[in-house]
Parts: C-alpha cells; sequence; structure tokens
C-alpha cells in the first residue's frame, strides 16, 4: 500500500525544468547557478541576471543570422557592465563555452580598471565551490585558469603594453568608450591577435565615447550602417536635447534603473548638473550615455540651447556691427560671423560658412556631419573647386552684407592667411570703410573673449537662432588651460569643427566690449 502511494506521488510531482539546450541559455544557467554577487549589500548571493543583460546574451550566443564576431554594449555607468564582463569570461574559463586550450582576455586602458576585472571574477571564483575547484587563480600575474580546458585568462591594460605575444578566442574590452581618436594600438594589438581562430568573439561593453570620430562611436556607427550580421548592437542611450530631468531619458540610457541602478542617485546628479553648468557635459556622458565630451566642454548643451532664439536683421542693420572670420584651411571650413547689439545688450549673431563643393561626401563622412543636407537647406555654402578661393568668399560676403542692408564698422580676424585674404576683400570691395583688427587665437587673447561669450550665454543675451553650423561647433568646442589659468579654444581636434564658434566668440566680443559696454569704435580702433 505504501509503494503504491509513492507511486501516485511520483508521478503526480511536477515535472523538472528542462536543461537549457541553446548557448545563451547554458551561459545564463551557468552565471546564475554558479557565479555569486562579488560585493556589496548582497555579496556572496546567486546572481540574478537582468533581463537587458539576459538579451545581449541570447543575442551575441543565439545570433540568428550569423556567428558573432563583435558584440557591442553601450550604456550608462553603474549599470553593472564589469560585472557582467566578469560572469561572461568564467562561462568562457570554466563553463560551457569553454574552448581546450584557448586564451582569454580582458582589455582596459588602465591597470587600476584591468585589476577591477579580475578582482570581481577572482571573487565571484572565491565565493563558490564549484568554480574554486575548477579554476586555479594566479594574482601576480592577474591570471585564471579554467582546470577542466586548460582555458588561461589574463587581464590585459593598454599602460602595462603586454597585449603583444597572445591569441585569444574571446576578448572583452572595458569602458574602450575612453579611447579618444580613431585608432588604439592596444585594440589593434589585441583584435589582431584574434587571427589564429576561425570565429573569435570580441565583445566591447563601455559608456559612450565623448564624439563621433573615436573608436567605440565608429564601431557603433559602421555596424550600424552596414547591418553586419556577425556584429550585435545594444545602445542605450537617452534622446539627443532631453532635458535633464526627464525621467524617461534616465531610463533609456540606464537599462537597470529601477533594480540596481539607483534612480535617487541620478536625481541628485541631474540637479546638480542644472546647478552647475560646468557638470552638465559630464551629467550628458556619463549617466545619459550621450556622445559629448566631459573634459573642459566650453558650452554646456542645455545653455547652447536657451540662447537659441532668432537674431534681429533690424539690430544687425542698425549696428554698429563687427564681421568676424576664421579663414580655417582652403580645404575645410571658413567662417564669418557678423555682430550687433541691441539696446537690453543682447548679441545678435548671423553666421556664413563655406566650404568647397568637390569632396563635400567624404568631408561629411570625416567629420560625422550632414554637410551635403546642410548646403541643400541653404545653411552651409558650397562654393566651386575643391579649395575655397578666398575672392569668391570676399564676393559673397559683399553681395549677402550688401542685400541685407549691413554695413559693418570693423572687422575682426585671426592673421593666419589673413593677407590673401584682405587682397580678394579690397579686390571685391567688402567693406571698404570698416577697419581691420588682429585677434590673436593664443592664451593671451582668447580667454578675455572666451569669458565674456560665457558670460552672455549664462545670462541668455546670445541670440544665435540655433544655426545648425553654429551648433555643432559649439558642440564640439573645448576649451584649454594654461598653467596661469587662461583659456582658449582647442583647434587641434582634426575632426571637431569649431570654426563658426570662432569667428562668432571674436565678433561678441567686440561689440559687447568684452564687458558688456557700449561699443566705442575710436577706442576700439586706439
Amino acid at each position: 500500500m505504501a509503494r503504491r502511494a509513492t507511486k501516485r506521488l511520483e508521478l503526480e510531482a511536477p515535472p523538472r525544468p528542462a536543461a537549457p539546450r541553446t548557448r545563451a541559455e547554458r551561459v545564463i544557467a551557468f552565471i546564475e547557478r554558479y557565479c555569486r554577487v562579488p560585493e556589496g549589500a548582497l555579496v556572496g548571493k546567486p546572481l540574478r541576471l537582468a533581463p537587458f543583460q539576459k538579451d545581449f546574451i541570447f543575442a551575441v550566443y543565439d545570433n540568428p543570422h550569423a556567428t558573432t564576431r563583435r558584440a557591442l554594449l553601450s550604456m550608462a555607468r553603474k549599470n553593472g557592465k564589469t560585472g557582467l564582463i566578469a560572469a561572461l569570461l568564467l562561462a568562457h574559463i570554466a563553463g560551457p563555452v569553454a574552448v581546450q586550450n584557448s586564451q582569454i582576455v580582458s582589455g582596459a586602458l588602465s591597470r587600476d580598471q584591468a585589476a577591477l576585472v579580475f578582482n570581481l571574477a577572482r571573487k565571484m571564483v572565491d565565493l563558490d565551490p564549484t568554480l574554486s575547484a575548477l579554476c586555479r587563480i594566479v594574482p601576480s600575474g592577474k591570471r585564471i585558469i579554467g582546470l577542466s580546458a586548460n582555458a588561461e585568462y589574463h587581464a590585459l591594460s593598454a599602460d602595462a603594453g603586454t597585449a603583444h605575444g597572445l591569441s585569444p578566442v574571446l576578448a572583452i574590452l572595458d569602458e574602450v568608450g575612453q579611447i579618444r581618436g580613431a585608432t588604439s594600438d592596444f585594440v589593434d594589438a589585441i583584435t589582431t591577435a584574434q587571427g589564429a581562430y576561425e570565429s573569435p568573439l570580441l565583445i566591447a561593453i563601455s559608456t559612450s565615447s565623448p564624439s563621433d570620430s573615436d573608436l567605440f562611436s565608429l564601431w557603433l556607427d559602421d555596424a550600424t550602417r552596414s547591418g553586419d550580421a556577425a556584429t550585435v548592437i545594444r545602445e542605450y542611450v537617452a534622446p539627443k536635447d532631453c532635458e535633464l530631468l526627464d525621467r524617461a531619458a534616465w531610463a533609456a540610457a540606464n537599462p537597470a534603473l529601477g533594480s540596481f541602478r539607483s534612480e535617487a542617485d541620478i536625481e541628485f546628479q541631474a540637479r546638480e548638473a542644472l546647478r552647475l553648468p560646468a557638470r552638465e557635459a559630464s551629467f550628458r556622458n556619463l549617466i545619459l550615455n550621450q556622445r559629448i565630451a566631459r573634459e573642459s566642454l566650453f558650452i554646456a548643451p542645455t545653455i547652447w540651447r536657451e540662447n537659441g532664439g532668432a537674431p534681429d536683421l533690424d539690430v544687425i542693420r542698425n549696428g554698429p556691427a563687427v564681421l568676424a572670420l576664421d579663414l580655417s584651411t582652403r580645404a575645410d571650413l571658413t567662417a564669418a560671423v557678423v555682430a550687433a547689439r541691441d539696446e537690453s545688450n543682447v548679441v545678435h549673431l548671423l553666421p556664413w560658412t563655406f566650404t568647397p563643393s568637390e569632396g563635400l561626401e567624404e568631408r561629411g563622412r570625416r567629420d560625422r556631419a550632414p554637410y551635403a543636407q546642410w548646403v541643400r537647406d541653404g545653411h552651409l555654402i558650397a562654393l566651386p573647386g575643391s579649395a575655397i578661393e578666398y575672392d569668391q568668399v570676399a564676393a559673397y560676403l559683399r553681395d549677402a552684407l550688401a542685400e541685407l542692408g549691413i554695413d559693418p564698422t570693423a572687422i575682426a580676424f585671426d592673421r593666419w592667411r589673413i593677407d590673401h585674404f584682405k587682397r580678394a576683400a579690397v579686390d571685391a570691395g567688402l567693406a571698404p570703410s570698416a577697419v581691420w583688427k588682429e585677434v590673436g587665437q593664443g592664451f593671451k587673447d582668447m580667454s578675455p573673449r572666451l569669458e565674456a561669450f560665457e558670460g552672455l550665454l549664462l545670462e541668455t543675451r546670445i541670440r544665435h537662432g540655433a544655426h545648425p553650423l553654429l551648433t555643432m561647433a559649439a558642440a564640439n568646442a573645448i576649451a584649454v588651460s594654461d598653467p596661469a589659468g587662461n583659456r582658449k579654444l582647442d583647434k587641434q581636434k582634426g575632426t571637431l569643427r569649431i570654426d563658426p564658434l570662432v569667428a562668432a566668440v571674436m565678433a561678441a566680443f567686440e561689440v559687447s566690449d568684452g564687458q558688456g559696454a557700449a561699443f566705442d569704435v575710436a577706442a576700439w580702433i586706439a
């Protein structure tokens, strides 16, 4: 009788869950069974992957279109990037996707960041008896060896110069968004070393790069344009023009919001950025995952937008008005901005930006700007030929100023190639009565001009009309300082065009006399 009852209970017992079958299911099952929270309030508890983390793992390991060779995950900081990296590494070291006698690496720019990844993986191993039995840790070399498949993991850093001589089947790059520029010898050494395998995997998990021209941005944009099936992209980013206190924008960039990403912390930082404009760029890059330079950004995006009112042409016609020139190179952008100030001490800006018509599409791709569309919309002036001819610029400005009824009292200029332009201006009859004044581009001359322009913006006393070329330049503008604290705009960023803003800064300073006082032509000339 007891035997029959036991049999009946066995028949009525719920079935056991099916064993994971796909690679992604096995990776997720391994992580949630053997990996434990390495630190914090839940230390030692089983690691439970968030839905967005599972989504990424499914996309990478169960890619229905091709074998994944590159996976890019971009999101704001404090969303568990490094912990996910450590868990994925262990799945390849001692888990279901370990490859016999393989090498695995994680790469970071600094020793500290590389050590952070290694230490999290090590803590996960130490916290679980099964992993401890399957792994041997070599602290001195930041290595972990998976004993069952002899898979060996190394933590690498760019400043240690240890990327050569390896052949990793898996490479995970942590915070690759910190790499400035389009190339990195460290990353190249890792990616080229993967050629020994038929289907190597590179995973990059990072907060956004500051610029479109940086390596991580180039990877994301190229993968999006090409539609390469072997590349997986998951990019969590807030809308470009969102407000700092937009909670929907917070959620868009922080997929862990509401679970292990503190909403209160984000709100605290957002309100601080509202109070302190210098913090806004950092908040947008690190918390909203937007492509905005954090260090020494000259103009906070919100402040720039607040000054986006349309300029009043009557104010500029009635003057006095100053025309400022930034000639730049003849194969790129040349900018001219005319400025005048109204009775309320508001400075009105009217820009013109010139570029050669030949090679327009290529330069647009290089500069990550829609030059061709701006030409069609009338915002950018494409001059015939492969190089800007100053006689064409001078003639265009002469006609445009005459049509609008603007007669500049003065012309401010950077000395670079100005002799060529002056001859063209004389021949064209451009502003024949205007006084020409040289404005140096070094710290001594530019620092007071930047300070004055910054003050006008903070007091909402600029009207730039949201002109797209000016807005692009404002978004790219980086201020650098000398040891004495003087500042100037950095013109060395080859693909970050700031020419229209340089001209605007010069023009605005002259019509406000740098202090908001009435413009005095006689004093200025003297």
